[in-house]
């Protein structure tokens, strides 16, 4: 009874040990990469991204939004590996830029940064951003666009972006996404609000499955093949340029029961004797 009782526990303590780790597997490499449907404030981040002002490369489609900021390193990837996905499952990025605030009196973002913000917030010049993303950071002086710094009403406009960016957390935060950006929203198939914090890679296949967005793009597809078609024919192919050498064909072996011919075993001739002149050594 004393051994039936260990066993019992023992199985009992492995099988826990078990349950726990198939769903520490789920969260670490599956769930928590999920979106969050948004079941809270739905209208009110709705009209947060209606009031913004969002820049886009056009097409029209559903509108995705992505919410980020200059140095963000996933941001940048992310619009580099997924726009043309998203587009050619016919939605439309809409991008929403921001400046950092500060952070313990050390400053988040440039002078450039800030003016290129407040223009893209004023003008949503695409072509801008386009430069914008394009340039090195360190290499972006925002020439030709008015400073923020100074200006009463375009340091309103970067406060504005900041204030979005506050009150989109602390509603989404309230629905339970993580912090992290970008932060991309969407409506799925049946029309629900989804956010993700997209700075993992591997959350971004969701957004694609919501979408119908193809996996990759240039890449074309084969023909389809029909029930009972011949196979396609195989390419031709050329004379060799540089024929191969011919092989010598080996001697052919004598049929059965005929004996080799004997080898000629007669030996060379003596080589010839010559007389050779005198020598006369002094």
């Amino acid at each position: 009874m004393r051994r039936f009782l260990v066993w019992s526990a023992l199985a009992a303590l492995i099988g826990l040990v078990l349950a726990i780790g198939g769903y520490w597997a789920y969260w670490n490499f599956y769930a928590r990469f999920q979106p969050v449907t948004i079941s809270r404030g739905q209208a009110e981040i709705q009209r947060l991204l209606d009031e913004a002002s969002w820049v886009s490369a056009g097409g029209g489609g559903q509108p995705v939004y992505v919410v980020t900021y200059r140095e963000s390193a996933a941001g940048q990837r992310y619009e580099a590996e997924e726009f043309a996905k998203l587009r050619a499952g016919g939605a439309e990025p809409r991008v929403i830029v921001f400046a950092r605030a500060d952070r313990e009196g050390l400053a988040q973002s440039t002078p450039a940064e800030r003016a290129t913000v407040a223009e893209l917030w004023l003008t949503r010049d695409w072509d801008l951003y386009a430069r914008w993303t394009a340039t090195p950071i360190r290499n972006w002086t925002a020439a030709g666009v008015p400073s923020a710094d100074g200006n009463l009403a375009r340091s309103a406009v970067v406060e504005a972006s900041r204030d979005f960016v506050d009150r989109l957390g602390a509603l989404l935060q309230e629905a339970g996404v993580p912090n992290g950006y970008p932060i991309v929203l969407w409506r799925d198939r049946e029309g629900y609000l989804k956010a993700c914090a997209c700075s993992d890679a591997r959350s971004w296949a969701f957004i694609r499955d919501d979408l119908d967005a193809p996996d990759a793009v240039g890449v074309p597809a084969p023909p389809p093949v029909e029930p009972g078609s011949p196979p396609p024919p195989y390419p031709e192919v050329g004379p060799l340029q540089d024929p191969l050498p011919e092989i010598p064909a080996e001697p052919s072996a004598p049929p059965e029961g005929v004996a080799p011919p004997p080898a000629d075993r007669t030996p060379p001739p003596p080589p010839k004797a010559e007389r050779q002149d005198d020598t006369t050594f002094f």
